[in-house]
């Protein structure tokens, strides 16, 4: 927590000093958010290497185990995989909103960064979710882990609904720190209003992928990152704007959130009783 703090405050400390002060406009914003990447990394790895953890970073401790690789490559790529195809998707969407015009693509920019204010919240409670699932599915614990799954998702829930309701009700006040021109403006509010009619669910959909990931479900991850990203999303995209138009670019979001909401239950089911199904059938042939 310490790392990421020092990264993101310094990037807010430089950015309107390279920005404004130095008057190097978007190169001062990259070279402040580098800046204060270098500086997150320093300290991490100046963390390790004063041996405060148990963990260890140094050479002589390396090992190649198979078993290990797996396992990290089972939860890692799922996970880079879904970030490479959200860049790859925005860049799609981006550049469609583009043929509107300036204002509506300011105004895009906006409207999600009002959505992130719920989706980062809820991505953060998926993540804190997933350790403590995975250490149950290691212990078999299966009646903590039922408890703690069912509590997730209904703080997760509860959540979403309370970040959501706050961005609806003051969407302007938050996009008016972000723009003053009235069109874009307007652009920003409409588009902002359309994706939060979803963002009470993104808590839910966190805890899901999560819990799939703690459970080492690589393949069901895979296919719901590459999904939600990717596979339908992007479809979503030129069919709704080749129907609806610029509207239907923004309502791509929404539409696809719930197909994944439902493809990530049915997943995160089927791994379940698969999961439960093994652990009897061990335990059977151990008696």
């Amino acid at each position: 927590m310490t790392g990421q703090i020092i990264g993101n405050l310094i990037n807010i400390i430089l950015d309107p000093i390279m920005i404004l002060i130095l008057d190097w406009n978007i190169t001062g914003a990259a070279i402040a958010t580098v800046i204060g990447n270098v500086l997150a990394a320093i300290y991490y790895i100046a963390y390790f290497l004063r041996g405060k953890s148990s963990l260890s970073i140094k050479i002589k401790h390396f090992t190649f185990n198979r078993k290990i690789c797996s396992n990290v490559l089972t939860i890692g790529i799922p996970a880079s995989l879904g970030s490479m195809l959200m860049s790859i998707s925005q860049m799609i969407m981006n550049g469609m909103m583009s043929e509107y015009g300036d204002m509506a693509l300011a105004g895009i920019g906006v409207a999600m960064k009002v959505t992130m204010i719920t989706s980062m919240i809820s991505m953060g409670i998926g993540q804190g979710v997933q350790p403590l699932l995975g250490y149950c599915v290691g212990a078999k614990q299966w009646q903590r882990y039922k408890k703690i799954m069912s509590f997730s998702l209904c703080f997760a829930f509860l959540v979403g609904v309370i970040m959501t309701l706050f961005c609806y009700i003051f969407s302007n006040q938050i996009i008016s720190v972000f723009l003053t021109e009235q069109n874009a403006f307007d652009y920003a509010v409409h588009f902002a209003k359309i994706l939060l009619t979803t963002s009470t669910l993104f808590g839910i959909f966190y805890v899901f992928i999560n819990a799939l990931q703690a459970m080492g479900a690589a393949v069901s991850s895979f296919i719901i990152n590459i999904s939600r990203q990717g596979i339908i999303y992007i479809p979503t995209l030129f069919v709704l704007k080749t129907s609806v138009g610029v509207t239907g670019l923004v309502w791509a979001q929404p539409v696809v959130d719930v197909l994944s909401i439902v493809i990530a239950l049915c997943l995160y089911s089927i791994a379940f009783q698969k999961m439960i199904k093994s652990t009897i059938k061990k335990v059977n042939f151990a008696s």
